[in-house]
């Protein structure tokens, strides 16, 4: 079983990331849950979600102490990198944020999320670079789960980006 958080602020794709993990591990007759939290700013607020995959019946889908994390600002950092289980997995953005977790019983993989999706040439993918990085960490779901994923959970007004997302899915890879 995996228990995973995503967390940064609205409008950084943070609900989606979960939508699309928790997506593609359905697809692949995993038991799966997506709990979503966020303020009432949406946009700009801070939120975050809890996803678990399992093998097995889940039960509870609140993630207390995650096996892993994918943080996308400095506030999210603050709240959920203490919250990792040993031996746990941080992912997170270092183009937003500039510290480094002080645990040395983790592990840790920075990424200049922002800085990559520029250079793809759109910003909102950088979310799908951590989202490479914490699939080539974790192995969790399949490449074709997740691209079969993306054709649901995004609108299909915006199918026509989905090569650009598994680009940046790929340059997150690289990240391990």
């Amino acid at each position: 079983m995996a228990g995973i958080v995503i967390a940064g602020f609205g409008g950084q794709g943070v609900l989606v990331l979960g939508q699309m993990i928790a997506y593609a591990g359905m697809l692949e007759d995993k038991s799966v849950s997506w709990f979503p939290s966020y303020g009432p700013e949406q946009r700009g607020g801070t939120c975050n979600c809890s996803v678990v995959v399992s093998e097995e019946d889940i039960g509870s889908p609140i993630v207390t102490k995650p096996d892993a994390v994918i943080i996308m600002n400095s506030p999210s950092f603050d709240r959920f990198v203490p919250e990792v289980i040993p031996g746990g997995l941080v992912i997170y953005n270092s183009t937003l944020i500039d510290k480094k977790p002080e645990r040395d019983d983790i592990r840790v993989v920075a990424i200049p999320a922002n800085e990559i999706a520029e250079e793809l040439g759109n910003a909102r993918v950088a979310n799908m670079v951590l989202l490479g990085s914490f699939l080539a960490n974790t192995g969790l779901v399949n490449d074709a789960s997740v691209e079969k994923s993306l054709e649901q959970v995004l609108s299909e007004r915006h199918h026509h980006l989905i090569p650009l997302n598994m680009k940046a899915l790929e340059r997150g890879r690289e990240y391990q």
